[in-house]
Parts: structure tokens; C-alpha cells; sequence
């Protein structure tokens, strides 16, 4: 573990690493944390070529720039080193130097936030906390349940009564105690924090606990490593609370900072139409994020509020990214055409980054020479009842060939 500081991402007030503060005293429920690290300190622990020598091929490698003891107690489920795909078919149909697809659905409960619940569990443990709570549309809520599990530990999750049914009985099997909160997801949250405080459960909260962001940023470290150093132009993140946009911009961030990579890549945030204030808030270059009702199909990002406004602005920005909102047709269509163009099933939150891309390229705002990164953030199993929404019902026929022929020909 690195020396680290924690700094506000609204009054940039920072504070110690000893501090117990999740989020600023003086800018409240919205002043979120960043995690810096004392860099020239990281320098020496970590470079491209002690990196190329570690066996690990996990989030864990890159421990130096991670806010936890070196020798604390994690879980054996393998987490991170997902897969980089190369698709130059789908380049060339549209009019890239090259797409690259980051699948991390292939983490063990299927989804990116595998990576902040493998960090809040280990933070747990050394914290002595057996009991973690979340609120969560669905992911987030299934992956603490089963890391927890993995670790001994008891999760509670809060969750919208409208999550999907394979979401929820995932959380089941892994073991936790799970309540459908009537509302949405900002009821969820605040039921979840009301909840935390009241029972002094450890804050699996990615958009609250500022820790978790650490572990999600290990997707752009890894994209990075994955190419050589070389990283993309562009990186397309679909966008709700706002956690894994700022994530990406802060693992790109940490790695530029200690000299491993010599640029940071353009985030573009996706959000779905139906639920998009942050994308609003780039468009008219506000400073803050207007919350109101949302509703999409692409439920791990219907976030009408989100607690992580503040980075995700900031992760755009800096990094002179962009925005763009799709709409839920389509989102479905890339849930459709993305596995039958590259052979991965993405949930409709995964697959709105796809749409976002398809959306740039359409619009014609993309380079010829342009390298794209899409990061697919949940696998498609997640939610099998919107997949099939997005394709024909299979053709039934008789068990005889005569059959077969009058439909095949």
C-alpha cells in the first residue's frame, strides 16, 4: 500500500489517510473523495518492468497504488485480467484504425464491479467488519453478496423492486439478506445509508466509500497494460452513478502520473436517454448535475441522481472527453448486434458503450486513424428477459426433415 491522501472532488480539501471520513465534512453527501497517492513513493515499487515479471494476473498486481495493506486477508475469487478483444471486422465496418472490446463480464458474478467489491471486502476485514451493505440496481449488489460470501463475511443489500429477477436471485444464492425497496434506486440509496449508519455495516457504497473507485480503476490499468502502453484514443464507458466513468479516468490517471503510460485517453461517457443528467450537464457545461426521474431498459444505469456527479464531470473533462445519450432501441440493438458481430453478450448497460461507439461513428465523429476502447461492464446473462426483446423468437418445427425444408428451403 501506498502513502495516500484524501482530497475533495468539490472544495478540494484534503485530508489524511488515517481520516474515517467517506465523504467531505464541509460539501456533504456530495463531496466525493479521490485517492491520491504519494506518486514518486509508487515509483519505486512499481514500472512497466516489474509489472511484465508479476505473475498475478489479477487486480492484486497492481497493489501499489492500491489504498490497502500489502499482507491483508482477500478473496481467492480470481478478479480482473479480463479479456481485450481485438475486432478489426467491426473497425473497418465502421471506419476506425482499430476497436478493442474490454469484456468484464467475465469477472465471477459477471460484471466490473467485481473489482470495488474485492476491495471493499479486503478493507473489511482489516477493518474487522463482517457485516458490508450496499444499495444497488442489481450488479454491485450481486457482486459484494458473493464476494462476501467468498470471504465469510455478511452482505446486505437494498435494491429497487424493479431489478431483474436473475439479479436478485443471485444475491439470494450467494446467501444475503436482500430487501426490494419500493422506489427507485435514489430511494434504495438513501434507505442503504440510513441503514450503514444506523448499524455501523461497512459502506460497499462505490459512489460514497471513495476506496471502491480504486479497485474499478483497475479496468483502464489493465487496458493499458493489455496494449503494450499504447492506450486508445478513445475509451467508451457506459455511465450511471458515474462510478466507473471516473474510475476509468483515474486508473489512466495513476498510470500517467508514475510515467507508465505518456498520455490519458479520451473517456466518453454513454449514458441511455431516458436517464442522463450527466450527460446534460457537459452538453450545457454546467458545474453541477441536475437530478430528476429516469427510466430506461439498461437498468444498471437507470440513475435519475448520481452520487458520483462530481468525478464524472471532472473524469470527462480532464480528460477533453465527450458525452452522448442513446436511446433504449438503441441500446437493444447493440445488446443484438454486438455478440453477433464479436462473440460477446453484454447486458444492456454494457451494451449501451457499444451504442454509444456505433452513435460516434454514425455521426461521423470518429478518425479513420482513431483507436476505440469499449468497456463491456455486466455479461448478458444478467438480464436474458431484455436480450430477448432484442432478437426474433426461434422458429419451432416438427422432428422431421419435411419440415425442416418448407421453413430452410
Amino acid at each position: 500500500m501506498a502513502f495516500y491522501t484524501l482530497k475533495c472532488a468539490l472544495c478540494g480539501r484534503e485530508f489524511p489517510a488515517e481520516s474515517t471520513l467517506k465523504t467531505c465534512p464541509d460539501c456533504g453527501i456530495h463531496g466525493t473523495m479521490y485517492v491520491l497517492y504519494d506518486y514518486d513513493e509508487v515509483k519505486k515499487q512499481i514500472d512497466r518492468t516489474s509489472l511484465a515479471a508479476d505473475p498475478r494476473f489479477s487486480l492484486w498486481r497492481y497493489e501499489a497504488l492500491l489504498p490497502m495493506r500489502k499482507n491483508s486477508r482477500r478473496p481467492t475469487l480470481q478478479v480482473g485480467w479480463t479479456p481485450l478483444y481485438d475486432m478489426p471486422q467491426i473497425a473497418s465496418e465502421y471506419d476506425v484504425g482499430q476497436l478493442l472490446i474490454k469484456d468484464d463480464g467475465r469477472n465471477p458474478t459477471a460484471s466490473l464491479k467485481d473489482r470495488a467489491s474485492a476491495v471493499a471486502v479486503t478493507l473489511a476485514a482489516e477493518r474487522n467488519r463482517d457485516v458490508l451493505a450496499c444499495a444497488s440496481t442489481g450488479n454491485a449488489a450481486s457482486s459484494l453478496a458473493g464476494f462476501a460470501a467468498n470471504m465469510g463475511l455478511k452482505s446486505v443489500i437494498f435494491v429497487p423492486e424493479t431489478a431483474p429477477v436473475a439479479k436478485v436471485t443471485q444475491l439470494l444464492v450467494f446467501g444475503a439478506r436482500v430487501f426490494l425497496v419500493k422506489g427507485d434506486y435514489a430511494a434504495a440509496v438513501r434507505l442503504a445509508i440510513e441503514a450503514i449508519e444506523h448499524y455501523g455495516w461497512y459502506d460497499r457504497n462505490c459512489a460514497i466509500n471513495p476506496f471502491l473507485v480504486e479497485g474499478k480503476k483497475t479496468c483502464a490499468m489493465e487496458i493499458a497494460e493489455q496494449c503494450d502502453w499504447d492506450v486508445p484514443d478513445k475509451v467508451f464507458v457506459s455511465v450511471g452513478d458515474g462510478c466507473i466513468v471516473s474510475s476509468t479516468y483515474k486508473g489512466f490517471y495513476d498510470l500517467y502520473k508514475i510515467g507508465v503510460i505518456d498520455r490519458i485517453p479520451q473517456i466518453i461517457g454513454v449514458q441511455a436517454e431516458g436517464a442522463c443528467p450527466i450527460h446534460r450537464a457537459i452538453q450545457e457545461g454546467a458545474d453541477k448535475v441536475v437530478f430528476g426521474p429516469s427510466h430506461t431498459i439498461a437498468d444498471s444505469i437507470d440513475v435519475g441522481a448520481p452520487h458520483n456527479w462530481a468525478k464524472a464531470l471532472h473524469a470527462i473533462r480532464a480528460s477533453h472527453g465527450n458525452t452522448t445519450a442513446v436511446s433504449d432501441a438503441e441500446i437493444l440493438s447493440a445488446v443484438a448486434e454486438l455478440p453477433r458481430k464479436s462473440g460477446v453478450f453484454a447486458e444492456p448497460a454494457g451494451a449501451t458503450a457499444y451504442a454509444g461507439f456505433v452513435k460516434f461513428a454514425r455521426e461521423r465523429r470518429l478518425k479513420a486513424s482513431d483507436r476505440v476502447a469499449v468497456i463491456i461492464s455486466g455479461n448478458g446473462l444478467k438480464d436474458v428477459a431484455s436480450a430477448q426483446k432484442a432478437v426474433p423468437p426461434a422458429a419451432k418445427v416438427a422432428p422431421n426433415m419435411e419440415e425442416l425444408i418448407k421453413i430452410l428451403g
